[in-house]
């Protein structure tokens, strides 16, 4: 029995020192282990491991992510879920202002501390969950500018910001990445550390098994970079995977094509990204829905309803559909396989001939809308 209890001593051991250790480098970071006292460190807080609070504590990680974003002394950053503030304080150092998104208001009281520590408060401007309601771009800009702001991330139009730097929940992931990307405000780039598996999603290729509706909808818009992969172990909480670090920097010129109508085609086709289009096109309930939408859509143009009625037919508008894949020898191509290129001749022909996916006007810059991929 006691060789037992010896040998169980040695197993708790390590772990204790590993334990040790770990709160050693989050005090480093804090700068907290000069004994003053002042209660912050993300030892003294309970974390939500279900919405996403994955504290990163690694220096040399939090150093990287700040230098390859290449922030300028006058620039605006957008940091969505800052927690404890470890990113915060850096972008604070390199920026001329911080806005901060935080749902959880034990953490923006700790962030707001550490700043005020640092004599860096008067940079930051954070917002939180409550108060403000939907708001336009224009109507944002004309706001005075409060210390604390109560809005979720995903609820609100953003304010005016040069760049993006975040440690992003996985749970928000795609609908963020959306809303950025498709957003009204203009940015430079987005450096997001975001989970391994997603990052490889955002850079996935025609041809690759991650390749996705998501890969297509944001490589239209923007280029995807990936910078480095973090252990799981450089976060408090670990995760149970390991995250990459990505930059995605809008494209300077994008296809002239209605986003709309785009995401509703995409959506069509990756719903099942592995069947033929032919397939996915000539199923019957297909036929029929975008029979109606596109009907819809002949009433609201130049065309006539009935014209439109008339031809409109079941039959006929499944032949049409199948002479457009014939025609462009889609039919027995699979969309995982086929480039943004590909796809965007492919919406076109379907447009050209009546075939439409959405029944909505073209979107302008400033209505694209975030909704998840």
């Amino acid at each position: 029995m006691f060789g037992n209890e010896r040998s169980m001593l040695r197993r708790v051991v390590p772990v204790a020192g590993f334990i040790s250790r770990r709160l050693q480098a989050v005090r480093q970071v804090h700068g907290d282990g000069d004994g003053d006292g002042d209660g912050v460190g993300e030892e003294r807080l309970h974390f939500h491991k279900s919405k996403g609070q994955h504290i990163l504590i690694n220096p040399r990680i939090l150093d990287t992510i700040v230098r390859k974003s290449a922030i300028n002394p006058t620039d605006t950053v957008l940091e969505i879920g800052p927690g404890t503030g470890n990113l915060t304080l850096k972008l604070l150092e390199a920026a001329h202002k911080v806005v901060a998104f935080e749902i959880d208001h034990r953490m923006v009281e700790v962030l707001e501390k550490r700043a005020l520590k640092q004599g860096l408060n008067d940079k930051l401007r954070v917002i939180v969950d409550l108060l403000i309601p939907y708001l336009t771009p224009h109507l944002f800009d004309e706001m005075p500018e409060p210390k604390v702001i109560q809005k979720d991330a995903m609820k609100v139009l953003f304010p005016r910001f040069d760049l993006v730097v975040a440690n992003i929940p996985y749970q928000i992931s795609s609908p963020l990445v959306i809303k950025l990307v498709y957003g009204p405000r203009p940015f430079r780039s987005a450096t997001l550390l975001l989970q391994k598996e997603f990052a490889r999603r955002l850079l996935a290729n025609p041809g690759d098994s991650e390749f996705s509706r998501l890969s297509v909808n944001v490589k239209l818009l923007a280029d995807v970079e990936l910078v480095m992969n973090v252990s799981k172990r450089d976060f408090l909480p670990s995760p149970k995977v390991d995250s990459s670090l990505v930059i995605i920097r809008p494209k300077p010129q994008v296809p002239n094509v209605d986003l709309r109508e785009w995401r509703a085609f995409t959506s069509n086709c990756f719903n099942n990204r592995y069947k033929t289009l032919g397939a996915i096109f000539k199923n019957k309930r297909k036929v029929f829905e975008l029979l109606k939408i596109s009907n819809e859509n002949d009433k609201a143009s130049s065309h006539k309803g009935d014209d439109a009625e008339d031809e409109g037919g079941f039959t006929s508008f499944k032949e049409k559909i199948i002479g457009v894949l014939r025609t462009g020898e889609f039919e027995d191509k699979r969309p995982a396989k086929l480039s943004i290129e590909e796809l965007l001749h492919l919406l076109s022909l379907f447009n050209q001939a009546g075939i439409y996916f959405a029944n909505h006007g073209h979107l302008k810059r400033e209505d694209r809308f975030d909704a998840d991929d």
